[in-house]
């Protein structure tokens, strides 16, 4: 929501200076998130005359200028190189002395030497002043400029804009009166509230309006028309024009511009029909499936049952709240004017935008809620408006169904402060707040009766109103209040998935990988690779065509981002991200995944080449390491993780796992992507990759206290024992790690892997698998024959569970 100081000014008299509003605008919850100030930026530039415009000796297409610039230049004549076409003796223009920035070229101005003449400013074109995109010659001022003078304040482009970021609650403040509303009702000034007089028709409204929405819903609560004959319209006033320009909308004519200025002015959009255009009487009903509509962008829309339009006898007229149509706009030429001001159905208003991709402001306040009661003293300010601007008669007001006013009165007590924000007011105070906003307050200290003004639909309880009270008064008043101390221990703050996804952040930073951001959506074509692009996922108005469904993995977005970085030199790269997925579009289908992706030389020990290490790309046992790591930190049993070989389609099936707990609980994959994947998506490889489910992993078990066990120091040296087995080639070597850990649970520590051996002396259809036994223990040091009892059912079980024997 963007309005100028000045404009702000016409409803709040306040001497206050700018910083102060801008502050106080955002304390009291209307983020300001810029102050575009032009008069601070042109300030250096001053009105010129130009004494003598002569033939640069050296260059045919410029000239050497000398330029009066009034008292700034103590009488003396300034000399300026010009090569703009106009410039000529006699004329008065816009004059940049040596050292001005120049917003337009983004450079500051020195004395230069231009084909051997001296140059000391520059006259300036709009383009260079960033005022239009004219660039063919400097400003040409009227005569009457006064020379010397600021331009900006002679032209009045000293007026700041302030742009506010509007919470989608706050639907009073997208008219410039709620915001000098709110500031009034913090102190900043007195609000300037005129009242708005009823036009008198002059004759009954020839055109009347019919609501036939039948046996479904009506989409338009009220409407109102009314007919001014004998307008002239044409350019709208210079201080409206300003005011438009100055918020990035284009004037069109006096009566289109006095619309506008009335959706920014006072919350309340309006449409404007050429009454000779309008072939009979208006009816405000559902559009037929099939419809079309060329609309005033010029674009042609077609329409469906669940959006609204005014039709007359010759159709579609108007998308009801959205935008109007192409063939009874109002031009030049319009002599008779149907002024219209309606309450649409909120919800209908917001899914017709979104079907149609139509982004007006009137669609931004209606789809928020619009003052219902003041849609027919919108239609008085309006006609009083063009009567001032246009001149004309008018007509009575006909006005179909009824507004919707309801009458809201909440009980409110001064203790809900304290209750539920801390803070301690006097009633005086919280009366005077209310009143201020616009509230009706009535009743005494101790029970209050607050009547809920029409603009303000957000306001339902006693949470709302204090709220309204804090936010005014200040939360800076709200007291620091220190957390309780007592026995009891503070609960976490974050949600166990929120502490999840922290931890596995940092445990894949720790690995060396950079945290990546990647867009929610992909395109249709990389979600069926992935397992994605049902229908349900769509996207129903995608901001782009490459990202048209919502992502059932988080890799596409890595490896768009690894090939970004690939083709700009960096191809050793490895990324990871946290973040939802989607399979459906149920809330059990949405999940919180973690992916990550080595390219290239980007392996867990180093990046890039030497001599020490090789050049070795990163590999599938690399992406497993980051892995467990995400698991081992996100609080899984790491001992308990089985790695299947395999994996989905996007993976490379002989150097691909599966992190599993058991056949049902799999947690997510590993490996090399797939070389078909990769050529899908233009991509080169080979890259590695992993992606874990991070909500599957078990909560671990509640303790019965938060205080940490005793550690245990074992004193006792450490046993270790290796084991080569003979087994079939299609057994694991997992399952051997599984056979020898069950032998003795209590005392067998650690069981790893260490050499795999087929070949010579090896059957065929057989491999050697040698394992690292550690036995700790807790109780005695071993004897000989205890470590040999031991080792004997680490050869049994493995012996029945796998079908190994012992290699001699």
């Amino acid at each position: 929501m963007k309005f100028t100081l000045s404009w702000l000014k016409d409803h709040l008299d306040t001497d206050e200076r700018l910083p102060a509003i801008v502050d106080k605008l955002t304390m009291i919850g209307l983020e300001v998130e810029e102050v575009e100030d032009k008069g601070k930026l042109l300030a250096p530039y001053v009105i010129a005359y130009v004494i003598s415009a002569e033939q640069h000796p050296n260059a045919d297409r410029l000239r050497v200028c000398m330029v009066d610039i009034g008292p700034a230049g103590d009488g003396k004549p300034i000399q300026v190189v010009c090569g703009a076409p106009n410039a000529r003796t006699g004329m008065t223009s816009v004059f940049a002395p040596a050292g001005t920035y120049i917003p337009g070229k983004k450079l500051t101005l020195s004395v230069g030497t231009i084909r051997g003449v001296e140059s000391r400013g520059m006259l300036c074109s709009e383009a260079e002043l960033e005022l239009s995109d004219d660039h063919d010659g400097i400003i040409d001022l009227p005569a009457d400029a006064p020379v010397g003078t600021s331009y900006a304040a002679w032209a009045k482009l000293d007026d700041p804009v302030i742009d506010i970021n509007l919470t989608p609650n706050r639907s009073d403040c997208t008219g410039v009166s709620g915001i000098a509303r709110d500031l009034a009702a913090a102190d900043m000034g007195t609000l300037i509230n005129k009242p708005i007089h009823p036009v008198k028709g002059e004759f009954p409204c020839p055109v009347k309006v019919a609501l036939d929405f039948g046996d479904t819903p009506s989409l338009c609560p009220a409407f109102g028309l009314r007919l001014v004959r004998g307008v002239k319209n044409g350019p709208s006033p210079e201080w409206m024009q300003r005011r438009l320009l100055a918020i990035g909308l284009r004037p069109i004519n006096a009566l289109v511009d006095i619309t506008n200025f009335l959706t920014f002015d006072r919350a309340r959009p309006l449409h404007v029909f050429d009454a000779a255009k309008v072939k009979g009487d208006l009816v405000v009903r559902r559009a037929r499936a099939g419809e079309t509509l060329l609309a005033l962008d010029g674009k042609t829309y077609t329409l469906d049952d669940t959006m609204c339009v005014i039709a007359d006898a010759a159709g579609v007229e108007s998308l009801a709240g959205v935008m109007g149509g192409e063939a009874s706009g109002c031009d030049e030429s319009t002599t008779d004017v149907l002024i219209e001001s309606a309450l649409w159905d909120e919800i209908a208003i917001a899914r017709t935008g979104r079907k149609l991709g139509i982004v007006t402001d009137a669609r931004y306040r209606f789809e928020r809620g619009v003052d219902p009661a003041f849609m027919l003293p919108g239609l008085d300010l309006a006609t009083h408006l063009v009567m001032e601007i246009c001149g004309g008669t008018p007509s009575d007001v006909v006005v179909a169904g009824t507004p919707p006013i309801r009458d809201r009165v909440i009980d409110f007590t001064l203790d809900a402060l304290p209750r539920l924000a801390g803070l301690e007011i006097g009633f005086a105070e919280a009366k005077r707040v209310l009143t201020r906003l616009g509230f009706f307050v009535a009743g005494d200290a101790k029970r209050l009766k607050v009547a809920v003004p029409t603009w303000r639909p957000d306001v339902d309880g006693v949470a709302d109103l204090v709220e309204e009270v804090v936010r005014i008064v200040g939360v800076d008043r709200v007291p620091l209040t220190p957390f309780p101390r007592d026995d009891r221990g503070r609960r976490p703050v974050l949600t166990p998935i929120q502490a999840r996804t922290r931890r596995a952040k940092r445990a894949l930073a720790a690995r060396g990988l950079v945290e990546a951001v990647t867009w929610s959506f992909i395109s249709k074509k990389e979600a069926e690779l992935f397992g994605g692009g049902q229908p349900a996922l769509a996207l129903a108005n995608p901001i782009a065509a490459e990202l048209s469904d919502m992502r059932p993995s988080l890799l596409p977005g890595l490896i768009a981002s690894a090939q970004r970085n690939a083709d700009r030199g960096f191809s050793d790269v490895a990324l990871f991200e946290v973040g939802q997925i989607f399979r459906g579009d149920k809330p059990e289908d949405q999940f919180i995944a973690a992916a990550g992706l080595r390219r290239g030389l980007a392996r867990p020990d180093g990046t890039g080449r030497h001599w020490r290490t090789g050049a070795a790309p990163a590999d599938a046992f690399d992406i497993e390491g980051d892995a467990l790591a995400v698991l081992a930190a996100a609080g899984a049993s790491v001992q308990g993780i089985q790695i299947q070989p395999g994996g989905p389609a996007w993976l490379h099936p002989g150097r691909s796992g599966t992190l599993q707990m058991g056949p049902k609980l799999v947690f997510g994959h590993f490996g090399e992507l797939h070389p078909r994947l990769l050529e899908a998506l233009d991509v080169a490889g080979p890259i590695v990759a992993f992606e874990l489910i991070l909500d599957r992993i078990p909560e671990p078990k509640s303790k019965a206290t938060r205080a940490k066990p005793p550690l245990e120091l074992v004193p006792f040296q450490p046993v270790s024992r290796d084991f080569a087995f003979i087994v079939d080639h299609a057994v694991k070597g997992a399952d051997i790690v599984r056979a020898a850990q069950s032998a003795d649970r209590k005392l067998i520590s650690g069981v790893t892997v260490f050499d795999l051996y087929e070949g010579k002396g090896i059957e065929p259809g057989k491999k050697s698998v040698a394992i690292a036994v550690t036995l700790q223990p807790r109780e005695k040091t071993l004897t000989d024959e205890e470590i040999e009892s031991v080792a004997g059912k680490i050869v049994g079980e493995v012996t029945k569970r796998t079908g190994g024997v012992l290699r001699a």
